[in-house]
C-alpha cells in the first residue's frame, strides 16, 4: 500500500516565517531567539495559514514557535526562562486582548503549547497570537481561526478548504482521518464514520473501509471527491464531535509518466513567414504527471534565454491547460513584431524540462515566395485528375464500396425479425446441382461468410412430413437461393413447391412488418430452357449468374453480388460452421404447422414422387435412443453408443448435431468434440451415414417415439 500521511494542520503550519527569522545554526533555545526586547517592541514573525474548525465542536491551535520539537519544545523555553503569553485580536479588529484562563467556566483553556476550544463558538474567530518572551528576547506569531458552521442538510461547510492529497490512477493507497491524535486518550479507539461527498462510503473490491481508514485498493477516477470523517468520543462524561474533510484528487498512473513532449513546432518542419509582418512561433509541450516534479518550457534566441531578451519587438505569452488526470498542455508563444531578414537568420530554439528530463526543438524559419500561375494551373490540373480517379474507381469497384458502406452502417435483420435461418436453398435433386450446393454455395456462405443457411436434405428431422417441413423451413428464413438449372422445373419436385412457397410468404410479408421481409434469389446456375409461370412473377428479384471457374473465388464478383443480396451479417469472415450451423431441438413432430395455401396444392404430387422413388430417409429412421443425434457429411459417420454418443473427427463439409425429442446439454470433449449423454441406453448402436443415405439400424429401437 502506499501510505498517505495526512499531518495535522498545525503541524502543516510550519512557520514559514520562523524560518526567515530563526537561526538554523543555533543548538539551544535562546542561541535562536536573538531578536532584542524592548518595552515596545517584540519581533513579529507574521500569520500562518489559517485554522477552521465547526461550531460546536473541540479545537485546538498550537503555538507555531514549537513546530521544530528538535530545536525547540515548550519544556526547554521553561528552562530557558521564556514565558508562553497568548493573546487575541477579534475578526475584523486590531486591538490585541490578553486572554484570561482563570474565568469560571471558561471554555478556553491552555495546555502547554497549546490552545483548546473545549467547545468552539462562532465568537471565538478571530487572530490568536503566540508570544515567547523573556527580559532581552521576544518573538510573536499569528495563526488566525476560523469557526464555520456547516450548510442546512450537509456533513459540511461550503466554505471549508480541506487540504487535498493525491492518489494514482490504478494505483493504491489508503486515507487516515486527519488531526484527530491527542483528543482522546491513545488507548481509546472510537468509531469513524467516513462520507464521500456527504454519503457514506460503501465497501466493495476496489475500496474498502476498515480499521478506520479508506483503502483504495484500485484507484479509479470516480473515486475523487471530498471524504469527511467524523469521529464522536467521549473524555470525561463530555462527548465531543471532530468533523475532518480531505479531498482526493485521483493523478496520472505513475507507468504513464515520461519526458515533456513537444507538439509545436514540429520535428523538421518548416514554418512560413513573412517580411515587415507579425510572426508567432508556438512552442506546445505536453506534460504527463509526475509527483513532486516542476515543469518549465522557454525559448532561446541564439542559445540566450527569454529572460535574457532587451529588443521591444520580441513579447512571450504563457498558457496552461490541465486535465483531471493533473496531465498539462504549456503553450508558449513568441511573437515578433516588423519581423525583419536579420531574424530569419536566427535560431529559435523550444526547451520543456520535468524531473525526467529535459528536451528541445528547433523552429526552421522560411520567407514566403509569390506563387506563379504556372503552379496553381499545375494544382487545379491535378485535383481535376483526382476527381475524375475517383469517379473511375466507384465506376468499377461500386459494389466493394456498397458492401464496405452496408457493413459500416446497415442493420442486421436477425435482431429484429426473429428469424432462425439466413439462407434456404433451393435447388434440383441431381448430382451436378448438389454438388454445387454443398461442396461450393454452403460451404462459402457458412464458413467464409459466417451465414446461417438452412438445407432440406440436411436439416430436416427423420420421420418429418416433407411439405410441412419445407414451409416451416421457409417461413423461418430470411432470403430463398434458387439454383437454377434444366433440372429445377420438373414438374411434381419438391423444388416447384419450394419456389411457390418462397413467392407466397415474399407476398405474405410485405403485408406483415413482424414476419421480417422474404426475398429469392435466383442464382442461373445453368439455363433453364422455357421458364414456367412461377419464374416470371420474379421480375423484382435479384439474378446473379454463375461463371464457372471465375466465380469459384470468394473474392469474385459473383460472391459480392450474392452477399449485397443476402441479409447483412456482423460476424467476421472466416467464421466456423459448427458455430453458425442451425439445430432443431425446439422442433417437435407433435407441433408441426398445418399444410395450408401451397402445400396443399403439392402434397398430392409429394405423394405420387414418393411411391414411384424410393424415399431419401430410408425405411427405418434412427430411433435407438430417445435423443438421437444425426450427422450430414460425404465420407464421415456418427454412433450412437449404449451410454454416449459423440461425433468422429475433422469433417470435410461441416457438420450438424441434430436432436430428436429431448435437447440434452451440449458439452465438449478432449479435442473439442461436441457429445452428449443419451437420456436412456440404446439398443444397439445405431449407424447413421449421409451421401444419400439417412441411416440403417443395426437392431430395433427400445422405445420409438
Amino acid at each position: 500500500m502506499l501510505p498517505l500521511h495526512l499531518h495535522r494542520v498545525s503541524s502543516v503550519l510550519v512557520l514559514c516565517v520562523l524560518c526567515a527569522g530563526a537561526s538554523t545554526g543555533s543548538s539551544s533555545l535562546t542561541a535562536g531567539l536573538t531578536a532584542p526586547c524592548s518595552a515596545d517592541s517584540c519581533y513579529d514573525l507574521g500569520t500562518c495559514k489559517t485554522m477552521q474548525v465547526y461550531e460546536g465542536e473541540t479545537g485546538r491551535l498550537s503555538c507555531p514557535l514549537f513546530s521544530n520539537p528538535t530545536k525547540y519544545n515548550y519544556s526547554t523555553a521553561q528552562e530557558a526562562g521564556l514565558t508562553l503569553v497568548w493573546y487575541w485580536t477579534r475578526q475584523n479588529q486590531d486591538l490585541e486582548e490578553p486572554i484570561n484562563f482563570l474565568l469560571k467556566d471558561h471554555w478556553i483553556s491552555k495546555e502547554m503549547d497549546m490552545l483548546w476550544f473545549r467547545p468552539t463558538s462562532v465568537n471565538d474567530s478571530g487572530a490568536y497570537i503566540c508570544m515567547l518572551r523573556n527580559n532581552t528576547h521576544c518573538y510573536k506569531i499569528a495563526v488566525p481561526l476560523i469557526v464555520l458552521q456547516k450548510d442546512p442538510g450537509s456533513c459540511v461547510s461550503s466554505h471549508v478548504q480541506p487540504d487535498c492529497i493525491m492518489i494514482p490512477l490504478e494505483g493504491d493507497g489508503e486515507l487516515s482521518c486527519p488531526d484527530i491524535e491527542g483528543y482522546y486518550p491513545t488507548q481509546e479507539r472510537p468509531p469513524i464514520s467516513w462520507y464521500r461527498n456527504c454519503t457514506p462510503v460503501e465497501s466493495y473490491s476496489e475500496k474498502q473501509v476498515k480499521y478506520n481508514k479508506i483503502y483504495f485498493n484500485i484507484m479509479r477516477q470516480i473515486f475523487a471527491g471530498n471524504y469527511t470523517c467524523i469521529v464522536n468520543y467521549t473524555v470525561n462524561g463530555t462527548t465531543s464531535t471532530l468533523t475532518r474533510t480531505v479531498f482526493v484528487k485521483v493523478v496520472g498512473s505513475p507507468t504513464m509518466q515520461r519526458k515533456p513532449f513537444i507538439h509545436n513546432p514540429v520535428n523538421q518542419s518548416e514554418i512560413i513567414v513573412t517580411l515587415g509582418a507579425l510572426t508567432k512561433l508556438s512552442c506546445q509541450v505536453f506534460f504527463t504527471f509526475v509527483m513532486n516534479s516542476e515543469t518549465e518550457v522557454w525559448w532561446t534566441i541564439d542559445r540566450k534565454r527569454e529572460e535574457t531578451f532587451t529588443d521591444p519587438r520580441v513579447e512571450i505569452y504563457t498558457s496552461v491547460e490541465s486535465t483531471e488526470l493533473e496531465d498539462k498542455t504549456i503553450t508558449k508563444t513568441l511573437q515578433i513584431k516588423e519581423f525583419s531578414l536579420q531574424d530569419v537568420k536566427r535560431n529559435y530554439t523550444c526547451f520543456a524540462r520535468n524531473a525526467l528530463g529535459e528536451v528541445s526543438r528547433q523552429a526552421i524559419l522560411t520567407l514566403t515566395t509569390p506563387v506563379p500561375i504556372v503552379e496553381l494551373a499545375c494544382g487545379l490540373g491535378v485535383t481535376l485528375l483526382l476527381m475524375i480517379s475517383l469517379f473511375i474507381v466507384c465506376y468499377v469497384y461500386w459494389l466493394e464500396l456498397v458492401l464496405l458502406y452496408r457493413a459500416h452502417f446497415g442493420t442486421d435483420e436477425s435482431a429484429t425479425d426473429g428469424k432462425d435461418y439466413d439462407i434456404y436453398i433451393s435447388y434440383a435433386r441431381h448430382a451436378e446441382e448438389e454438388e454445387f450446393v454443398l461442396l461450393i454455395l454452403r460451404s462459402v456462405l457458412e464458413n467464409e461468410f459466417g451465414y446461417k443457411v438452412c438445407i432440406f436434405d440436411r436439416d430436416s428431422l427423420p420421420g418429418g412430413t416433407i411439405t410441412d417441413e419445407t414451409l416451416s423451413f421457409i417461413r423461418r428464413s430470411r432470403r430463398i437461393i434458387v439454383v437454377l438449372s434444366p433440372n429445377y422445373l420438373l414438374k411434381g419436385s419438391q423444388t416447384l413447391l419450394e419456389l411457390k412457397a418462397g413467392i407466397n410468404n415474399m407476398a405474405q410479408s410485405g403485408s406483415n412488418q413482424n414476419t421480417g421481409d422474404l426475398k429469392i434469389i435466383v442464382i442461373n446456375y445453368k439455363p433453364a430452357g422455357s421458364p414456367c409461370v412461377e419464374l416470371l412473377q420474379l421480375k423484382q428479384t435479384a439474378f446473379i449468374k454463375w461463371k464457372g471457374k471465375k466465380s469459384k473465388s470468394p473474392q469474385s464478383k459473383f460472391w459480392k453480388a450474392l452477399r449485397l443480396a443476402l441479409p447483412l451479417r456482423t460476424l467476421a469472415a472466416g467464421v466456423r460452421l459448427i458455430d453458425s450451423s442451425s439445430s432443431h431441438s425446439d422442433i417437435s413432430v407433435d407441433r408441426r404447422p398445418a399444410m395450408t395455401g401451397v402445400g396443399q396444392e403439392f402434397e398430392a404430387e409429394r405423394r405420387i414422387e414418393a411411391s414411384s422413388t424410393k424415399s431419401r430417409r430410408g425405411a427405418s429412421p434412427c430411433m435407438s435412443c430417445r435423443v438421437c443425434v444425426t450427422y450430414r457429411d460425404n465420407e464421415k459417420v456418427v454412433h450412437c453408443l449404449e451410454t454416449h454418443s459423440h461425433l468422429s473427427t475433422t469433417k470435410n463439409y461441416g457438420t450438424e448435431i441434430r436432436w430428436t425429442h429431448v435437447r440434452p446439454k451440449l458439452d465438449l470433449q478432449q479435442h473439442g468434440a461436441p457429445a452428449h449423454r443419451c437420456t436412456q441406453p440404446c439398443s444397439p448402436a445405431c449407424l447413421i451415414q449421409s451421401k444419400r443415405q439417412l441411416c440403417s439400424l443395426a437392431g430395433r429401437p427400445e422405445q420409438p417415439w
